[in-house]
């Protein structure tokens, strides 16, 4: 007998327990599904772990490479396995407190574990039960995308699924050394966390640049810092084949028509995220999906089926969107209420802050030079180096760059990036400045704490107007 709810969600991540949470707040009645473990990718294998491990491997690095005269380097004894048992610990408990308590806290949400698929326009089986619902939202996330490589069915390989937490896949061993194919923000993230641990790295990455949907000084930036570090970074290269040799993988990559082979204990592939939308039995619902596999949704989150909403990372950038945990979280809730109370909220992605966790950080929001002009803006733009902020003197740590993006005719800012020392941080303040339509002259009157880094927004605002080497400090 199949059971009946208000809302059944296809996934239990951010953005399904926000939908959920929604709906049990309109008096409504949700079920979520879980192929795999409670609280999706985030939690489990993705923000949470990351997180945990980076910063561990920052505090081993820079004890070894005191940026202070007078501080004599450190070697700190660790024990991986060790880092691994305790960042497992602080997912569950994150995932207790977070998502398994709020379940059983209320009679209105129910969670069943299994993989779920539609088997009819009205019905999704998982685990053995059929679920009935007035409406679907489809929150399945994404997965790892695997390229089509030679040999790499044969050989042994990691994704970004190496830190998650009880799961087979989860890596307890540090590599001797690694290859990354890819030069995304999980390669470098990945690729500077195994190096500051003793990992010897090398990333490939096909186009010209790391980074290649980023600022081009965002990306020069980054490829200085990680290059000065050790990293052995190869842009615009192939990969043509993979194959074990030995106890090692070997790759094999043209350059500039020519072969060129790495070798390395472990290969780790961080080529993007593929939607979790081919085997859900959308076929039998008919909601439509786009040449990738992202399903398609209006700016109310429904798809081309009228009782069937999509939201989080399953949508790709349609409507404008960001493949992020708290964009999921916010269209989750959106979505529902759509749903279920008859509102009709449309989705805003103009303005998400989005924050790369290498050290130094790399934060962004709004557009890029390149986007803005392809809207028709005129625009007028700089970059500073971050030596410029005093904070960055301060501490010694003047790696960096800030860049504003400005429409010359109205002088409202259309977007910012940083490259620098908490950037994630910072780039709250320029996203609310977004948000609320700020022009430069606004980052330029506001008084900023002395020292800090977000002087970095203030001082790069200026530069419009004045050379920013020749200001004393707090000058405007």
């Amino acid at each position: 007998m199949a059971e009946r709810f208000d809302l059944v969600i296809l996934g239990s991540g951010s953005t399904a327990f926000a939908a959920a949470l929604r709906a049990a707040e309109l008096g409504k009645t949700a079920v979520m599904t879980e192929s795999r473990t409670l609280g999706g990718t985030c939690v489990n294998r993705g923000c949470l772990p990351s997180k945990n491990l980076i910063e561990a491997a920052r505090i081993v690095w820079e004890a070894q490479h005191p940026r202070y005269p007078g501080l004599r380097p450190a070697k700190i004894e660790f024990d991986f396995r060790e880092l691994v048992r305790q960042k497992d610990a602080v997912i569950h408990d994150y995932r207790d407190r977070k998502y398994s308590s709020i379940v059983a806290d209320t009679d209105r949400i129910t969670v069943y574990d299994g993989h779920a698929a539609f088997v009819s326009d009205r019905a999704v089986s998982v685990g053995g039960r059929v679920l009935e619902g007035e409406h679907f939202l489809i929150a399945t996330g994404t997965r790892p995308f695997i390229p089509a490589i030679e040999g790499l069915d044969h050989v042994p390989y990691l994704t970004s699924d190496l830190l998650t937490s009880d799961e087979p896949q989860e890596l307890f061993d540090l590599p001797r050394s690694l290859v990354i194919v890819g030069g995304g923000y999980i390669a470098l993230e990945l690729c500077q966390m195994f190096h500051r641990f003793g990992s010897e790295v090398t990333i490939l990455e096909r186009s010209r640049t790391i980074l290649k949907d980023y600022e081009p000084e965002v990306a020069l930036a980054m490829t200085e810092i990680l290059c000065e570090e050790g990293v052995n970074l190869v842009t615009g290269v192939q990969v043509r084949r993979v194959a074990k040799e030995g106890s090692d993988t070997v790759v094999v990559a043209e350059k500039g028509g020519a072969e060129w082979r790495f070798r390395a204990e472990r290969l780790l592939v961080a080529t993007g995220r593929a939607p979790n939308t081919d085997a859900i039995g959308l076929e039998k619902v008919g909601v439509e999906r786009d040449e990738r596999g992202f399903i398609r949704v209006d700016a109310f989150l429904r798809t081309s089926v009228p009782y069937v909403w999509a939201a989080g990372d399953v949508i790709g950038r349609h409507t404008g969107s960001q493949l992020a945990t708290p964009v999921g979280a916010h269209d989750g809730g959106i979505a529902a209420a759509n749903a279920l109370g008859g509102e009709r909220h449309t989705v805003n992605h103009a303005v998400i802050p989005r924050t790369i966790f290498t050290d130094p950080q790399v934060a962004v929001v709004g557009l890029t030079d390149a986007e803005a002009n392809a809207l028709g803006h005129r625009c007028w733009c700089n970059t500073i180096p971050i030596e410029l902020v005093p904070r960055a003197g301060a501490i010694r740590d003047p790696r960096g760059i800030a860049k504003m993006v400005i429409d010359a005719d109205t002088d409202k800012v259309l977007g910012v990036s940083l490259v620098m020392r908490d950037a994630g941080e910072v780039i709250h303040e320029a996203a609310m400045g977004l948000r609320l339509g700020a022009r430069i002259q606004d980052f330029i009157e506001l008084i900023h704490v002395y020292p800090t880094m977000a002087e970095a927004l203030k001082i790069v605002a200026l530069s419009r107007y004045k050379d920013p080497r020749k200001l004393s400090c707090c000058a405007e």
